[in-house]
């Protein structure tokens, strides 16, 4: 069995911050030959130096700019779909316009995204891997969730429908659905003991996942250790989702 990821080429898509940064760090460990998509060029910059990747300032929300970096795309040996947002409210007070935002980049953006990876590796016959990097929030109810819910749960859809279309061609699909994971901008968002407990309370390994969490099971996704497994919704939470 082989986890390392020697002579693979990776796209990331939200390398720049959060958990796309460090899975990008931990693909670069395993041998991986990087392509990197964020909107902070100061940190795409600083990637480009320290892990020799290939890094594109790319809105991925903008289909045409998509598209325009894909014409320029070394041969991909994987994607991971890691770029979204959050905008949390009550049901009593959601807004429209942050539903579509959300969906425009959880849902929307990571499908085009996926569509152009997969025509390229096609077109370079490659039989490759795309790992989405979804919530625990697409398989549990959340209060205040109801967008980023919905949103992950479609992302799990689509994964299971990129699975079925693109088995064929010999590209395999899957998600990872973390818990809450701690960035640094989740550590301040989670320092309140009356958020935090009650949340700790319902995982049964009692913490919250680190970013090395969530970024060892990409790896293991996109190697070949894993080259039968498609069409999975892989929870990272201490087991959260099983009650």
């Amino acid at each position: 069995m082989n986890f390392e990821l020697q002579n693979q080429r990776i796209l990331v898509t939200g390398a720049t911050s959060g958990i796309g940064l460090d899975i990008a760090r931990a693909l670069a460990e395993l041998g991986a030959d990087l392509v990197l998509i964020g909107r902070n060029q100061d940190i795409l910059d600083e990637l480009e130096q320290s892990l020799g990747a290939i890094t594109l300032a790319v809105d991925i929300t903008d289909e045409a700019a998509v598209n325009a970096a894909f014409a320029e795309m070394p041969v991909l040996d994987g994607l991971v779909n890691c770029a979204g947002i959050s905008i949390l409210d009550s049901v009593l007070d959601v807004k429209a316009k942050d539903l579509e935002q959300i969906m425009a980049t959880n849902v929307t953006a990571s499908a085009v995204v996926a569509r152009e990876a997969a025509r390229h590796m096609i077109a370079n016959g490659c039989q490759g891997s795309i790992v989405n990097v979804s919530s625990q929030a697409a398989m549990a109810a959340l209060p205040g969730h109801l967008g980023y819910c919905a949103s992950k749960a479609a992302m799990d859809a689509m994964t299971r429908v990129l699975c079925l279309e693109l088995g064929p061609k010999g590209i395999r699909v899957n998600s990872v659905n973390p818990t809450v994971t701690l960035t640094p901008m989740a550590e301040r968002a989670w320092a309140d003991p009356a958020k935090r407990d009650p949340m700790l309370a319902a995982i049964p390994l009692g913490r919250f996942a680190t970013p090395r969490d969530v970024a060892l099971p990409v790896a293991f996704l996109l190697s070949s250790a894993a080259s039968m497994i498609s069409g999975v919704s892989l929870p990272i939470d201490g087991g959260f989702t099983s009650h």
